[in-house]
């Protein structure tokens, strides 16, 4: 499930941050609109790190505690989701309104896989229930080797 985004969306979204950083006074400084490009133009789950090491290979840079305060007002704008999967660092993604989804994360290489399944929803639903349990969110990421690393370097799929 990768959500790939479209150009659409990718604009309105940084609109909506500059707007997010205008309304709350804070400058649109060349980094901070550098690192949220970074983040918003991926469908992928970085780290900090990772979009440190973006920012230098498409030649910008920031500074580690800019990188960490700009991913904090991504997250407090709505348009960037904090994620923790106990890596002991924080990746982060764009929400881009995306639904509820799960994580399968490789301990191995990293990559992190989503995944949506309406039974999974039903279950959580009703194991609330039986247990007389109001449900409001729940998160589930299940951890293992994805098939590239499950088959081993030099190999491939059949």
């Amino acid at each position: 499930m990768t959500h790939s985004p479209d150009a659409a969306a990718i604009a309105a979204d940084k609109e909506a941050f500059r707007a997010f950083l205008r309304d709350h006074n804070l400058p649109a400084t060349a980094q901070r609109l550098a690192i949220a490009d970074t983040v918003l133009e991926t469908d992928r789950h970085l780290s900090a790190e990772d979009v440190a090491q973006e920012l230098k290979s498409r030649g910008a840079s920031a500074g580690t505690a800019t990188v960490y305060r700009t991913l904090e007002v991504l997250v407090r704008s709505g348009l960037v989701v904090e994620r923790d999967f106990g890596e002991g660092f924080k990746r982060y993604e764009a929400s881009r309104g995306v639904p509820h989804h799960e994580h399968l994360l490789c301990t191995v290489c990293g990559r992190v896989t989503e995944f949506r399944d309406e039974r999974l929803e039903r279950m959580t639903t009703l194991l609330a229930e039986a247990h007389d349990f109001s449900r409001q969110r729940h998160r589930l990421v299940i951890y293992g080797l994805c098939g590239e690393c499950r088959r081993g370097p030099g190999r491939s799929a059949r």
